[in-house]
Parts: structure tokens; sequence; C-alpha cells
């Protein structure tokens, strides 16, 4: 299958080489005009990645950004003529992976995409449609059920902490911090909202009987957040 690109940009002579590009590739583009249409565009299928410029009618690239990240993990990368560090960093604040200034070079922009491709494919190693998983420590989760068994014994988990189970086991390897964790889960963003996190990873690592101290699938790092550590059978 070919690798599935969705593209926000305004300006119809650079979507249209940065489509070009891409289609030469080998990949699949599907090209939108404003926020609002990328937004719908997003809902409406499965993408790999998505490039969105900044400013955008109907709805801005940071909310565009926002609301992909927020039901999907895929790869996000701005494009923008606007080159201030807070711009920079607001992007990178709500969830995208790279930015990418005007003007770019097309070999700039198909690395940068390619370098994001891969490394969500890394992180990615459980597939979202992957029917089940099995862990060492005879974790077994069935995704497509929403159900965990431990032992072959099945586990109750709330739906918040079955969500933050898939979104850390889905992306071994990554260090979620709790903000990062409550916008995901509960989709907002709230400081508040990190001794929520606190209490549900608490639960849940209790329901796994996973040890903060020799954790088999959560592992606390000091200072920066949660990562899974399972290891796939």
């Amino acid at each position: 299958m070919h690798t599935r690109l969705l593209l926000v940009e305004d300006d119809p002579e650079i979507a249209r080489i940065v489509r070009d590009m891409f289609v030469r590739e080998g990949y699949e583009v599907t090209w939108a005009t404003t926020g609002l249409e990328g937004w719908e565009d997003f809902k409406a299928s499965q993408y790999d990645l998505a490039l969105i410029d900044m400013m955008l009618p109907e709805m801005d690239g940071l909310t565009l950004c926002q609301n992909i990240r927020w039901n999907s993990d895929i790869p996000l990368v701005i494009i923008s003529a606007r080159k201030e560090d807070e711009d920079k960093i607001k992007g990178l604040d709500i969830g995208a992976d790279d930015y990418v200034a005007k003007p770019f070079s097309l070999e700039e922009l198909k690395a940068r995409v390619e370098s994001q491709l891969r490394r969500w494919k890394r992180y990615n190693n459980v597939p979202k449609n992957a029917h089940t998983s099995a862990y060492n420590g005879e974790l077994v989760i069935f995704w497509e059920q929403n159900k965990v068994k431990i032992a072959e014994q099945e586990i109750t988990l709330t739906v918040k902490e079955f969500d933050l189970l898939q979104v850390l086991a889905q992306n071994p390897d990554r260090i979620f911090s709790k903000g990062e964790l409550f916008e995901h889960v509960w989709h907002q963003v709230d400081n508040e909202g990190l001794h929520t996190v606190t209490v549900h990873i608490k639960s849940l690592r209790g329901k796994l009987m996973d040890p903060v101290k020799k954790p088999l699938f959560i592992q606390t790092v000091w200072g920066k957040g949660y990562q899974f550590i399972g290891e796939l059978l």
C-alpha cells in the first residue's frame, strides 16, 4: 500500500509543487486548501503523515494540528513562512513533530518527511489494526475489544485506563509527560490534570500487577514522565 500524506496548504502554487513531488516518489497525497477541509479529510480517511501550513483560512494550522493530535499520533509537520521561535514552540507544544520554514527546498522537505515516517514506524511497533499483542509478564492486549488479560485472567480497566495503556503501548520507547498524556486521553490542556494522570497510572499499574520499582510494563522516567517497556513475545 502507498504511504498516504495529508497536505493542507492554501497556496495553490506551493501545494501543487509539493503534491507532485511526493506523487512522483510513490506517495498518495490528499490536498486540502483550508484548515476545516483538512480536518474533514482527516476524519474521513487514514493517513501516515500530515503536512500543515500554519496560516490557513477557516481553521488555522495550530488548531488543526491540535485537533489531529487529540485523535491520532501520526507525524505532523508544520510548513510556514513565519520563522519566529515562538511560533515554532507553539507548534511543537501542541504536538507537531517538525517545523519547516518557507522557503524550503523540496529535497529538505522530502528528507524531513521520510525521517518522521521512519521514526513513526519505529515507535509504532504495535500496529493499530493488530488484533492482539502479547508481552513478557503474561500481558495480552486485545486492541479491537478494549480488553486486557494478565496470566489468562481478564482484568477490568476503565475507558481512561485503557486509553492510557494504548497510547503508551503503541508508542514503545517514547517518553510521555503527564501533560501530553492528559491532553491526549482527556483532550484537555490543564495543569490540574497532571494529578489525574498520576492517579490513573497508579490504578493501571495496580491492575496490571506492575510494581513501580521493578516494572515490566510502565516505567517512570523521573522528571520526564512515563514510558512503556513491555517486551513483545
